[in-house]
C-alpha cells in the first residue's frame, strides 16, 4: 500500500521533530560532559515514558536525561560523542560518587539517615 502525500509529510515532520530533540539532548549531554571533565552513559527503556540517558561525568557526577524513544536516545549519545556502555556496572557504576543528599534520599532510613517523617 503506498502512502499518500499527507502521510509522507506528516513522517517528515514527526522526523523532523525527533532530530530537533535529539540536537536539544546532545547539546545537553555536552554541556554535562564539559562540567564534569568528559562523560559516558549508559541508555535505560523505560517504557512508555522513553528512554533514560544516564549520564556519569569523569569528576564522578551523575545525572540524566529523558528522551521520547530509544531511536532518539541514542541519535543524541551519538551527536554527543560520548562512550557508551551497554549495562550500569562495573568500572562505570563505581565511577558514580554520591553525596548526603543521596545517602539520604536512597538509603536513609536503614543506614542512620534522617527520615522524611516529621
Amino acid at each position: 500500500m503506498a502512502e499518500t502525500a499527507e502521510t509522507q509529510v506528516e513522517s517528515g515532520k514527526q522526523a523532523a521533530r525527533a532530530e530537533r530533540r535529539a540536537a536539544r539532548l546532545a547539546k545537553q549531554i555536552g554541556a554535562f560532559a564539559k562540567a564534569h571533565g568528559g562523560a559516558e552513559g549508559q541508555l535505560a527503556y523505560i517504557g512508555q515514558m522513553g528512554t533514560r540517558i544516564v549520564l556519569v561525568g569523569e569528576d564522578g557526577g551523575w545525572g540524566d536525561l529523558v528522551a521520547p524513544s530509544y531511536a532518539v536516545a541514542e541519535n543524541a549519545t551519538r551527536k554527543a560523542g560520548i562512550t557508551m556502555h551497554e549495562s550500569f556496572d562495573g568500572d562505570f557504576a563505581a565511577k558514580v560518587r554520591t553525596g548526603p543528599y543521596e545517602w539520604t534520599r536512597m538509603a536513609g532510613i536503614q543506614v542512620g539517615g534522617p527520615s522524611d517523617k516529621a
